[in-house]
Formats: structure tokens, sequence, C-alpha cells
């Protein structure tokens, strides 16, 4: 009875973790709320997206200490789902409508809102495609490993830290003093951008996974270009975050997408970044040589 006891208290630490970053989430988006459009300054959005940041860290961290103590389970799962589509599905999408100043009522403002929902409605179905998947994998050793390996379609995560630092460049203080920006063309490159990564989002195109990234050491000259490049990715975060989070983000976004072009360049033949061939789509698996 103890060793019971103490093992549902222990399978609890994982939810815990997860209900904090779905409490960042919710911070955010009820923060948000209480601040007037357009009026949200430099110093809040820097916030806001730390908070995430810290939600994002919840997400990663969550997954990892239930298969450390072996405590994963289906309401663990169903929960970080959840969790995640309101911190990286809703939250990215009130934030950037709150930062724009636009008129309501007017097609701008219309885009926007409905940028906005495309993308947080992207987001929840790549979620339940996610959760689908995983549950294939189970039965499907092949699988497990390939859904292991990278991601079909862009994660939420990655899609909502996307999202919030190119909503924070455009409105740091460094680009607003360089780049004359008209209020209209913000609201325009951010609508666009939210309808491109919830696209992406669904897509079928491959994206790798961080989780297994391996790197080989082949010389100390490789050490020392890695701990070089941590220490000015670090400085850049300390002096310049708006950038170096905006770079970070997007440099991922464009990596999977320069793999895709390069597989589709090499043909289905070429045994190059075979890994990274764009799944079909639902119908063209149900019909593999058409509806006919």
């Amino acid at each position: 009875m103890p060793n019971e006891k103490k093992l549902k208290k222990i399978a609890l630490l994982p939810n815990v973790v997860t209900a904090f970053g779905l409490s960042c989430g919710l911070f955010v988006i009820f923060k948000m709320n209480m601040i007037e459009s357009g009026e949200a300054n430099h110093q809040v959005l820097t916030a806001v997206t730390a908070i995430l940041l810290l939600a994002a860290f919840a997400d990663l961290l969550d997954g990892a200490i239930a298969r450390a103590i072996k405590a994963e389970s289906d309401f663990g799962g169903i929960f970080d789902s959840l969790a995640d589509a309101i911190s990286f599905g809703v939250a990215p999408s009130v934030i950037i409508l709150k930062s724009l100043s636009v008129v309501p009522g007017t097609q701008l403002s219309f885009l926007a809102t409905i940028a906005a929902i495309i993308f947080s409605i992207c987001g929840v179905l790549r979620l339940v495609r996610f959760n689908v998947n995983a549950l294939e994998a189970k039965s499907n050793i092949d699988l497990a490993k390939s859904h292991k390996k990278h991601f079909t379609g862009l994660p939420i995560p990655a899609a909502a830290a996307s999202a919030v630092s190119l909503n924070l460049f455009l409105f740091s203080e460094d680009f607003i003093s360089t780049v004359a920006l008209s209020k209209t063309s913000e609201a325009w490159i951010l609508s666009l951008a939210l309808i491109l990564l919830g696209s992406c989002m669904i897509s079928r195109w491959k994206f790798p996974s961080i989780k297994t990234l391996e790197i080989r050491v082949a010389s100390f000259r490789t050490v020392f270009f890695t701990v070089l490049a941590a220490v000015l990715i670090f400085y850049g975060i300390l002096h310049y975050f708006a950038l170096v989070f905006m770079v970070l983000s997007w440099s991922y976004v464009f990596i999977a997408w320069i793999l895709a072009i390069i597989r589709k360049l090499a043909g289905r033949k070429s045994k190059t970044l075979e890994e990274f061939e764009p799944e079909p789509d639902d119908l063209e698996e149900e019909w593999p040589n058409g509806p006919g």
C-alpha cells in the first residue's frame, strides 16, 4: 500500500509541470486581454514572449519527466495536448491581435482576425494528427522510429515561437528606429505569417526533431567552434533578444523547407534525404491511382 501511494504521487509530477505550462499560456492570454489593441509596448511583449518560452520549456520537461519515471499515461497525453492548444495555439494569436493597431470593423481587422483563427485551428488539427500518429506508432516499430526522428508538419511550439518572435521583432525599438513600417504593413506581414505558419502545421512536410539530434565530435576544433557559437548566441539573446529569437525560430522553419526542396530536386529514386520525403495527402493514401 505505501508503495502504491508513492507511485501515485510520483505520477502527478509530469501533470503538475503541464499545468504550470498551461498556467503560463492562460496568464499571457488574460494579461493581453487587459491591454487595449495597439497599446502593447515592447516591454510587455518581451515579458509575455518570455513567459511563453517558459511554457515551451515546461512542455519539453513534462514529457522527459514522464519517460524518466515511467509515468506516461493517456490522461497525461491528452492534458498535454490541450495545454499546448491553449499556450501555443491561442496565446500567440491573442498577442498578435492585441499588438496590431487596426480599426475594428475594417477589412484589415477582418484579415488579421481570420489569420489568427486559421493559425489556432491549424494548431489544434496539428495536435490531433500528432496524437493519432502516436497511437499508431505504439503498434508499429518502424513508424515509432520515424515518429521520433522527425515531425510531420511544423510542431505547434515552433510555430508559436516563430509567430511571437516576428511580432516582437517588428515592435522592437531597434527595428522601429531603423525601418519606418506603417501599421498597415505590420498587419499584413503578421497576418500572412500566421496563415503561412498555420499551413506549415497541417502540411505533410517533415520537420527534424531536436530531441534526436546527434553531433559527432570529430576534433577539439569542432568543440571549440560549437562553444564559440553557443557563447555568441547567449550574448545575442542578452543584448539583442528580439532579433536572435526571431532568427533562431525561423531558421528551424527554413531548414526544414530547404531539406524538403533538396529531397524534391533529388527525386524519389535517390537516397538523398529520403526521410524528408513529404508524406502523401490523405486522399493520395486512400486512392493512390486517383479516385477513379
